[in-house]
């Protein structure tokens, strides 16, 4: 797929996967590498990253949200982060987030090169019991902090895809003129 045929065929899965249909490790892996060639502040590759495909384990993970991708995905990748960005909101926060958030992006993207649904899923980790829960099933370290997880898979339906906004209305040449 051409790259910004990518860029536009990525969309955030929002409904079931199918399970029956695995993801192979080398895709996953080369999603995940596509999430590290992602630049960080000074270079610093904040971001680290825990591929899920142990069935008994997605299962777990599902079961403690709502969010159908989460209990149907055939695969999951877990993006950590230092625990400060979930304290305090300073400019090394703001870093952390923007390294995972790149290193994200890359990941969706990679993913649908490869042919695969996916999704950004953090809001069910907002939840401290959740995202506890969570991060003791994937054996987390104190020192890190599940900032989200990105189910991969083949869909078993077409989820909703939620359209854009026009350029004129995010965008302007020179001076600000977006129109409202």
């Amino acid at each position: 797929m051409e790259f910004f045929d990518v860029i536009k065929a990525r969309y955030s899965h929002k409904a079931r996967f199918d399970p029956n249909t695995p993801v192979p490790k080398e895709d996953l892996i080369r999603i995940v590498e596509a999430g590290m060639a992602a630049p960080s502040a000074n270079n610093n590759q904040s971001p680290e990253f825990i591929i899920i495909d142990d069935p008994a384990l997605l299962r777990q993970i599902g079961e403690l949200t709502e969010s159908v991708p989460l209990r149907t995905a055939p695969a999951m990748i877990a993006v950590l982060t230092r625990p400060r960005f979930r304290e305090v909101f300073d400019i090394e926060t703001e870093c952390l987030i923007a390294d995972y958030a790149a290193a994200t992006e890359n990941m969706l993207l990679a993913a649908t090169a490869l042919g695969y649904s996916c999704g950004w899923q953090d809001g069910p980790f907002v939840d401290s019991a959740v995202r506890s829960k969570a991060e003791a099933l994937l054996a987390i370290p104190a020192d890190r902090a599940l900032a989200l997880i990105i189910p991969v898979g083949r869909p078993a339906e077409e989820g909703p895809r939620r359209t854009k906004k026009p350029f004129a209305q995010r965008a302007s040449w020179n001076r600000y003129a977006v129109e409202r």
